[in-house]
């Protein structure tokens, strides 16, 4: 796998993470000190404490389905730049829930363990409630 691929790879494990529950391997997509700026949503520092929040927010969902496109990827060196849009669905036991559709400016960085996510900034473009 080229370094794109295995870039690509950590945006999908970032989503398949949260729509599986295992919030243990979310904190690996990030590195220990990430700086994570979800704007209104909230403020993290750390893959810990992303994972947290992440689990504490999605425990009343039936159902999640985060959908990760259009990686444009710009890498130099052990650093790379990645905007990733995201449409994510959140479904609750009724049917109702939330669908927010932004994207991710990420800059990731190499390490030994592979490629994490060191600072992330979403944006927010549309979201919508869903009706049970």
């Amino acid at each position: 796998m080229t370094d794109r691929d295995d870039i690509v790879e950590l945006t999908i494990s970032y989503a398949t993470a949260i729509d599986s529950k295992q919030y243990v391997q979310l904190q690996d997509v990030f590195t220990d000190d990430a700086r994570v700026d979800y704007g209104e949503v909230g403020q993290w520092t750390g893959g810990a404490a992303v994972a947290q929040f992440m689990e504490e927010v999605h425990v009343m969902a039936a159902a999640t389905m985060h959908r990760m496109t259009n990686q444009a990827i710009v890498i130099d060196g052990d650093v790379a730049t990645v905007r990733t849009y995201v449409d994510a669905l959140i479904l609750l036991e009724d049917g109702s829930g939330a669908n927010p559709v932004g994207y991710y400016d990420d800059v990731v960085v190499r390490t030994p363990a592979g490629w994490r996510i060191d600072k992330r900034t979403y944006t927010s473009v549309r979201l919508v409630a869903v009706q049970g």
